[in-house]
């Protein structure tokens, strides 16, 4: 048996970085897909495995280690299941455009409440802003005060003109990155920057419905340096809530969960029961309504579309 990491997964072969520092590809050993896993990838960029080399050097993953964190999504076509992006992350890169094309508040929340389940630091990097106007300054700041009312941290980048790139590379040392976002957020054009080589394909932003173009069709790691790794991703259009209860929804929003010791109930949703304190802060327009939004359109959702099975190895 050798160990090795995952870099890339196209779903039906891998590449695996061995120990040793050479690259194989692998295949999956067949017992996974009969597993009562419910994701379409059994086997995700950043897992650590174990692999069989037989003498014609052909591999074949015979175990998956287990995960200390993962970033999940529902499946696009899928709604009863679930597609693992990236596992085994010491950062989350959301990259957020408010103009060209536009990133949703809601999209934005459900991927930091996806990090926080999972224990996943989160830094959120407005991207783009050479290109905003006064009224998209206005509304950059709404965001930046929005998220960092929340706790987290919030930076400006323009990739093109290579501003705030060198405080963007300090963060990410000695890391494994994931860096998402919406089609056409710029998730390869700051990749390629980074690391010049690579030459990952870029898209033009579409001018019909002013959203990005998929480019990137599989998650993929690359080495920055020794001990930093930058996991590329498809662009995300919608990003479905997986593995969640109602109950514990409010958890992961943590403004909320910080004023629940002061709601009436300690079971309070923040919805409409007296005494809540969220209601209370919001009514004077100290939380965020889009955030408060957000949490309710989660809330909301059929419950038979998110489910907790615990089960992703």
């Amino acid at each position: 048996m050798q160990k090795g990491k995952v870099y890339r997964s196209t779903g039906s072969w891998y590449d695996v970085k061995l120990d040793t520092g050479s690259f194989i590809k692998a295949r999956i050993q067949g017992k996974f897909r009969n597993l009562s896993i419910k994701t379409t990838n059994p086997v995700s960029v950043g897992d650590e495995v174990d692999l069989l080399i037989n003498e014609n050097n052909e591999a074949v993953i015979k175990n998956i280690h287990p995960r200390k964190n993962y970033i999940i999504r529902k499946s696009v076509n899928l709604s009863k299941e679930a597609h693992i992006i990236a596992s085994n992350l010491d950062l989350a890169v959301l990259l957020v455009t408010v103009v060209n094309p536009i990133t949703s508040p809601g999209f934005i929340d459900r991927f930091t409440v996806t990090a926080q389940a999972y224990n996943i630091p989160l830094l959120i990097v407005f991207n783009k802003v050479e290109i905003y106007d006064t009224k998209a300054i206005e509304k950059l700041e709404l965001f930046e005060n929005s998220y960092n009312k929340a706790g987290y941290e919030t930076m400006r980048m323009s990739v093109l003109e290579n501003l705030s790139m060198d405080t963007f590379i300090e963060k990410i040392q000695n890391k494994t990155v994931l860096v998402s976002g919406n089609s056409g957020a710029g998730k390869s054009t700051l990749i390629n920057k980074i690391i010049p080589d690579l030459h990952l394909k870029t898209g033009e932003i579409s001018t019909t419905h002013n959203t990005g173009k998929h480019t990137t069709t599989f998650a993929e790691m690359f080495d920055y340096n020794e001990k930093t790794q930058i996991i590329d991703t498809p662009g995300i259009k919608g990003f479905g809530l997986v593995d969640f209860d109602k109950s514990e929804l409010s958890r992961f929003f943590p403004e909320m969960l910080q004023l629940l010791q002061d709601c009436k109930f300690h079971n309070c949703k923040h919805i409409n029961e007296p005494g809540c304190e969220v209601l209370n802060q919001l009514s004077k327009n100290n939380f965020s309504i889009t955030r408060h939004q957000s949490y309710l359109a989660m809330y909301q959702v059929d419950k038979d579309s998110n489910y907790r099975k615990n089960n992703y190895l």
